[in-house]
């Protein structure tokens, strides 16, 4: 990507009254973010962050991998807020990549308005991938967790 195509992006979201926009193109993905508050409701720099996505092969996606994707499920954040990991900075996160989940378990937390929202699990699965960061808002419906069912 270009830093001509990167100001059509910018002019795009500016005409469109855009906030964030992310595109993936050429096995890189773009972010494009507005910050600040001003009158017009943007005041300050855009953020571009650019992450260099992996390529992967034909052999490297093997038979096994492309089963356990087919069956994953997402699990799916229940409301507006922000996704924690763990119950304190300092404690263990609530899950990791590959353990093993069951219905009922505390998976993570989701702060909305100030209040802590245990969120738990409605299946027995195993954590492919988690989908968010800790400390990242997150939106009603975004998926959080990649399982797959057991």
């Amino acid at each position: 990507m270009n830093i001509k195509e990167i100001r059509e992006m910018i002019n795009l979201m500016n005409e469109n009254g855009l906030i964030e926009l992310e595109i993936e193109k050429e096995g890189m993905r773009i972010r494009l973010k507005k910050t600040g508050s001003g009158v017009d409701g943007f005041s300050g720099p855009i953020v571009v962050e650019r992450e260099q996505i992996p390529q992967v092969t034909q052999k490297q996606f093997t038979e096994a991998s492309k089963e356990s994707l087919f069956k994953s499920v997402e699990i799916k954040s229940p409301m507006v807020g922000t996704f924690y990991r763990a119950p304190s900075p300092e404690a263990a996160s609530y899950v990791e990549v590959g353990q093993v989940i069951e219905p009922g378990q505390v998976i993570c937390i989701i702060e909305a308005m100030k209040l802590m929202n245990e969120i738990k699990s409605e299946i027995k699965g195993k954590i492919l991938e988690i989908l968010v960061d800790n400390a990242e808002p997150v939106e009603f419906g975004q998926p959080v967790f990649l399982v797959e069912p057991v």
